[in-house]
């Protein structure tokens, strides 16, 4: 998953002042012009082989991590069974992160790293529900804990965004919003193959069919490039590094 470095910020050849830039072949554009097509090149990367790949493995990853859930040496265990659950909840959190971003540097992973545990931490709203920390408790809830709204992913991710730009955090931390929306929806959908999505305040839906949890969550990574493409994060990413976004 390697990343798209931008011609224009290495080339010594192109100047923001001079507002022109060089092509692969030599020939001088305007700078403004060069820049779009640099844009574009990194939204098609989105859209790679290498992420494509990535994107398929998560997928596999996804079958066989809920297929080995099943077995009954798992089951006869609550204690083992919940935490191997909880792991993989963080594992499809940090490999989905790790796919919109890509893995360049060491602070990349510590991002994707945060994500896995993002999507993780959820399920401790169970035990907050239980008023216990006991798992029998937390597991057999007559209804389900706060965190699993899916109503709250937007409200959440949203009002995080606002405050960032209160306080003046949008460039430093730009891509927080993105990366609570990955974990939080690919745990929410994960859940749904057994309970539905919770939407307040309209109520469950029906579960959601395993094909389309697979393919969700496989897509979800390519969703969430393209549209923080679409709201300039990726611009804002691109312009603090040097580098443009892309897997």
């Amino acid at each position: 998953m390697q990343g798209f470095y931008s011609k224009l910020n290495s080339s010594p050849s192109s100047s923001p002042l001079l507002g022109v830039g060089l092509r692969a072949d030599g020939a001088r554009v305007p700078l403004s012009l060069a820049v779009e097509a640099e844009k574009a090149q990194a939204l098609l990367q989105t859209f790679s082989s290498a992420s494509l790949l990535a994107s398929a493995g998560l997928g596999v990853f996804c079958v066989v991590a809920d297929h080995a859930l099943q077995l009954s040496a798992i089951q006869q265990h609550l204690w083992l069974r919940a935490a191997l659950d909880n792991a993989t909840h963080g594992l499809v959190g940090l490999w989905s992160w790790a796919v919109v971003i890509g893995l360049r540097k060491k602070s990349d992973l510590y991002e994707v790293l945060l994500a896995g545990l993002l999507a993780s931490i959820i399920d401790l709203d169970h035990f907050y529900m239980a008023g216990s920390l006991s798992l029998k408790a937390a597991v057999s809830l007559p209804q389900r804990p706060p965190l699993h709204c899916s109503s709250l992913i937007p409200i959440v991710c949203l009002t995080l965004r606002f405050l960032m730009w209160i306080g003046r955090l949008k460039d430093a931390w730009c891509s927080l919003p993105w990366m609570l929306f990955i974990s939080m929806t690919s745990h929410h959908v994960r859940d749904a193959v057994r309970h539905g999505l919770w939407v307040c305040p309209f109520g469950n839906t029906a579960p959601v069919p395993y094909w389309l949890y697979v393919s969700t969550t496989a897509t979800l990574p390519h969703l969430c490039s393209v549209l923080m493409y679409l709201t300039g994060t990726r611009d804002v990413i691109s312009t603090k590094h040097g580098v443009a976004i892309d897997v």
